[in-house]
């Protein structure tokens, strides 16, 4: 179902692209995803599974360079566009959304310093792949470290105590050695050729003293652990990987200690931007799906939606829906275009898209009933997708800390 943009400013080519990717949501994405929900998650990643079908044609149509620059053979996509084309994956599927977004860490990341040696060796390989063979994920959380990794130029960021445990990167000579375990969040971790590793190297710094490395997953010492069995978005796989004296050679550290706390921050607001971006479309998926169903179904002698608490209920679904859209919009529009980005704006657009997601979510079970408890029913792939939206990316209580922290500092 498409729906009224209020942007009158939007081209034919944009409204096109837009269209051809809703397309590919509908008639691939989603089906594949609620295939792939029935699995356990070894078999979700194995050999013959559809997923790598799905994956590669992702890749054969460019979604994983959607970020990218042009220059390097990347989508090229402006902000509004990121934001129209995020919008119709999500909806489709929020899992291949974001496995397709952490494919591209390493090579994002490398493009806002791009050397010749990241150039050659990730970021024109990566783009140039049409067969799913480079696949990124972001290596931040761990074990002992989860959404404080995420709170920069805050007090406690830079407290050497909460970085002792840290998976750390030591300098020896050309190579830094790396030490530790991300943890079982790690998106795409389990069938990852390269981390976009954020590790430690300065602990004596706390978190700030950080670094961010691209690691070749087939290097010596790297292992994985088992795929994780969660709640919802089981299409997207997450994993832990462990290093034990693995040896990268200089040139893969993106970013040092010196400038470590700036780009977390523009990680940051980059990836909650997005965020905000993807859960307008599971919003608006769980809102559809209620719509449809409502129009359908007689109770009362009549269809739910001649019932006018039914239509008080849509109304609001849509609100939510339309506010998404708005807020996330303007804000990766405004953020992707500021150096450096004001970050809290980037938090609130994801805080209140994934509740605003969640309650419209669990407000179409409930107007669905008995059926929206069914594994046989969309939504309730939906309603499990949405509330790990309140955890991902940062968890919703901590990241309204650390912007209100910023906002008070202002």
């Amino acid at each position: 179902m498409s729906y009224m943009d209020l942007n009158l400013g939007i081209t034919k080519v944009q409204k096109m692209n837009r269209d051809m990717v809703h397309t590919f949501a509908a008639e691939v994405l989603r089906p594949a995803s609620l295939e792939l929900d029935k699995l356990d998650p070894e078999d979700v990643i194995a050999r013959e599974s559809l997923f790598w079908d799905v994956f590669r044609k992702g890749y054969k149509i460019g979604m994983h360079k959607i970020l990218l620059p042009e220059i390097y053979g990347g989508g090229g996509f402006s902000p509004l566009e990121v934001h129209m084309l995020f919008e119709e994956i999500s909806w489709g599927s929020i899992d291949f959304m974001i496995a397709f977004g952490v494919a591209c860490f390493p090579a994002f990341i490398a493009s806002m310093v791009p050397t010749d040696f990241l150039i050659d060796n990730i970021i024109v390989p990566f783009c140039e792949d049409e067969e799913g063979k480079i696949i990124g994920c972001w290596a931040i959380t761990e074990p002992d470290h989860g959404s404080d990794t995420l709170g920069p130029f805050t007090e406690q960021f830079s407290d050497p105590e909460i970085a002792r445990t840290a998976c750390r990167a030591t300098l020896d000579g050309d190579d830094y050695v790396i030490n530790g375990t991300k943890a079982a969040w790690v998106s795409c971790g389990t069938i990852a050729t390269h981390a976009c590793a954020y590790l430690t190297i300065e602990p004596e710094m706390g978190m700030a003293g950080g670094g961010i490395c691209v690691i070749p997953l087939d290097l010596a010492g790297v292992s994985r652990g088992k795929p994780w069995n969660k709640l919802g978005q089981r299409a997207l796989n997450q994993g832990e990987i462990y290093f034990d004296n693995v040896r990268v050679p200089r040139d893969y550290m993106i970013i040092d200690e010196e400038s470590y706390e700036a780009i977390l921050d523009v990680t940051l607001s980059t990836a909650n931007a997005c965020m905000g971006a993807f859960f307008t479309g599971v919003a608006r998926a769980s809102y559809e799906e209620a719509l449809a169903y409502c129009k359908e179904r007689v109770q009362g002698g009549k269809k739910l939606i001649e019932h006018q608490l039914v239509r008080y209920k849509l109304f609001h679904m849509f609100k939510l829906v339309e506010a998404c859209r708005a807020f996330s919009r303007a804000v990766v529009e405004f953020n992707f275009n500021t150096n450096p980005p004001f970050t809290h704006y980037s938090i609130a657009s994801k805080v209140f898209c994934t509740q605003a997601a969640f309650e419209v979510a669990n407000e179409a079970v409930q107007l669905m009933g008995g059926f929206g408890l069914s594994k046989e029913s969309t939504i309730e792939k939906l309603f499990r997708d949405a509330r790990a939206g309140l955890i991902e990316d940062g968890s919703n209580d901590f990241l309204a800390l650390v912007a209100g922290e910023a906002i008070v500092n202002e």
